[in-house]
């Protein structure tokens, strides 16, 4: 018998399905702790992560659009716990006047929630158990709704600010362990002082976060840490402990030096003690990488700065699968919700894919599920499923599908 190509049919729309990921019960004690329905008749606090769940998912660029969206699903609502879609005034002003904090509660939560079943093993070749890397992205707008965000106004008297998005991500299960939302003017290191990890973590991150104050509080409390020299760094080198010829095309350390960074606090003045690795990859490229643990091999210091390049962060996944660039609303809270939301769907997406067992990029995945959000198919089938030919019709018939994913 020939395999069987159709996908099944089951009585809820995926987006319905993606939406049984949020624990009910909980998610209803979480809207009393934060009294977040406390003056909303209509627009309730699962009514507006409903409506952003699917704005983001199908990657509208505006409330109206995603207002618009939900009305085209009226048959399909009652699967979505919704009476009614909401009348963009009503949307707009949850989107404005609900505190963000609350989405962000759900966020944590819902990480607590499947922490052991998204933890992944990426840390092959390392001696460490727990890698955390700090990471930014800057997010553009054209608005003072930050204060003192951007530049003076240029040409249509506009002024271009952003916010930056700081994180702290768990290299093991990928997703985000703690967040800043900032002005896009703040510098990088205030972010590294609200971090709190367990001793003898790693921590990897690049040259915009060089704090040397925090790398000694650090250095104290056993946290160990791995990022990239700038440039302008004065130092001096107190021991030279190996060095090799580098060779072309051929990766590996070329020097380990141990050194000592000034710094100052409060006109005092002090030292810190380093290692300091001197690394040529495969490209001949060069890096001068620093840490304070001193047990470690220089290959391994080396590796877990490379660990960094080479994990999909959370960043990247937002850039490439959402809408982040639009926003649906212009006061401050408006976007920190749209951002809490946007790493909602995307944690969701990432706990569907581990469910599936399905080994696809995770941009195939955000892609599969936005072209059948509203569609009654079983979602774990049709990630499975991806070399379908035909697909089963309520009409009965069938009709070629687009085979628009091979791998």
């Amino acid at each position: 018998m020939g395999k069987n190509t159709e996908l099944k049919l089951v009585g809820q729309p995926i987006f319905s399905q993606l939406l049984k990921l949020v624990d009910k019960w909980e998610f209803s004690k979480l809207v009393k702790e934060h009294k977040s329905d406390r003056y909303y008749k209509s627009f309730k606090s699962w009514d507006h992560l409903v409506t952003m769940l699917f704005g983001i998912l199908s990657r509208c660029d505006s409330m109206a659009e995603t207002c618009e969206g939900l009305k085209g699903m009226s048959g399909k609502l009652n699967h979505l716990n919704l009476e009614k879609a909401p009348a963009k005034s009503s949307a707009g002003d949850g989107l404005r006047n609900r505190n963000n904090d609350f989405f962000e509660a759900l966020y944590y939560l819902l990480i607590d929630r499947y922490r052991q079943f998204l933890s992944v093993s990426r840390l092959e070749g390392l001696s460490i158990k727990e890698l955390y890397i700090v990471d930014s992205t800057t997010i553009r707008l054209f608005s003072d709704i930050l204060k003192g965000v951007g530049r003076n106004p240029i040409g249509d008297g506009r002024k271009k600010g952003g916010l930056k998005v700081h994180m702290l991500i768990d290299a093991v299960q990928s997703v985000g362990k703690f967040m800043r939302i900032t002005e896009a003017k703040m510098h990088d290191k205030n972010f590294l002082q609200d971090i709190r990890v367990p001793a003898y973590s790693m921590l990897v991150f690049d040259k915009a976060y060089n704090y040397y104050h925090q790398f000694a509080r650090w250095t104290e409390d056993k946290i160990y840490f791995v990022t990239r020299q700038k440039s302008n760094a004065v130092y001096e080198v107190t021991k030279k402990v190996s060095s090799r010829r580098s060779k072309k095309n051929i990766a590996g350390v070329t020097r380990e030096e141990l050194i000592k960074i000034s710094y100052k606090i409060q006109g005092e003045e002090r030292t810190l003690p380093l290692r300091r690795i001197c690394y040529q990859d495969e490209k001949n490229r060069k890096y001068v990488f620093l840490s304070n643990n001193m047990e470690i091999s220089a290959e391994e210091i080396a590796l877990i700065y490379k660990k960094r390049w080479g994990i999909e962060t959370l960043f990247k996944k937002m850039k490439q699968n959402f809408q982040l660039h639009y926003f649906y609303g212009e006061n401050e809270n408006a976007i920190r919700t749209q951002v809490w939301c946007t790493l909602i769907a995307q944690l969701l997406l990432t706990v569907l894919q581990q469910k599936t067992k399905v080994k696809k990029a995770f941009s195939t995945i955000a892609t599969m599920v936005r072209i059948h959000l509203v569609s009654m198919l079983d979602v774990h089938e049709l990630l499975r499923n991806t070399k379908r030919t035909w697909v089963k019709l309520k009409s009965g018939g069938r009709q070629a599908a687009p085979e628009l994913f091979s791998t």
